[in-house]
């Protein structure tokens, strides 16, 4: 039997004693001990409201922005003003670049703009042709050509290696449909 055959084998050993069949509610990831929880494969699943004990709106379960609004809740100690909303909503279309964001408390970056994301700011993306409600998640690296968003509710990958192009000092996550990102200022 060859190398090769040998480790194919393995793989299809390891494979078989390997569930990747999730369920709803699992946790499959962690950023800063915040657990990221599979929604299935459908991004339009619901499984109720998700309530903190002193009543602040979180959003429907594991959903993408109720695990962002988490991750700032027991990392930062915030809650937006305005608790309710889809992905989308979390961007103000009508601010200028580098505004704060009263609906969100929140500073608000555009996508295209002299200053690179920071890890712990909210990447958000609008609506798009198969998602109405757009996308939202956390970054957790910045490299110097790239940023790693966290995420919610995308299936089982709660990890993504985006594009950040550089031109002439300016920075854009070079994906389809990102607006901007939110940021936590003391």
């Amino acid at each position: 039997m060859s190398k090769h055959t040998l480790l194919v084998l393995m793989g299809l050993a390891f494979l078989s004693f390997t569930s990747f069949n999730f369920e709803v509610g699992q946790v499959i990831d962690r950023y800063y001990d915040v657990p990221v929880y599979f929604n299935g494969n459908d991004y339009r699943n619901v499984n109720g409201r998700n309530v903190t004990s002193d009543g602040y709106n979180l959003g429907l379960k594991y959903q993408c922005v109720e695990y962002v609004k988490r991750f700032y809740y027991e990392v930062y100690e915030h809650k937006m003003p305005n608790s309710y909303g889809h992905a989308k909503d979390l961007f103000d279309p009508e601010l200028g670049d580098v505004d704060f964001n009263a609906e969100r408390g929140l500073m608000q970056y555009r996508n295209t703009r002299y200053e690179k994301p920071q890890e712990g700011d909210i990447l958000i993306y609008g609506k798009s042709g198969h998602n109405p409600f757009g996308h939202t998640g956390i970054i957790c690296e910045v490299g110097p050509d790239y940023v790693v968003l966290i995420q919610q509710n995308f299936g089982t990958k709660t990890r993504q290696r985006l594009v950040l192009a550089e031109f002439q000092g300016i920075y854009t996550v070079a994906d389809y449909d990102v607006l901007g990102w939110l940021r936590h200022v003391e």
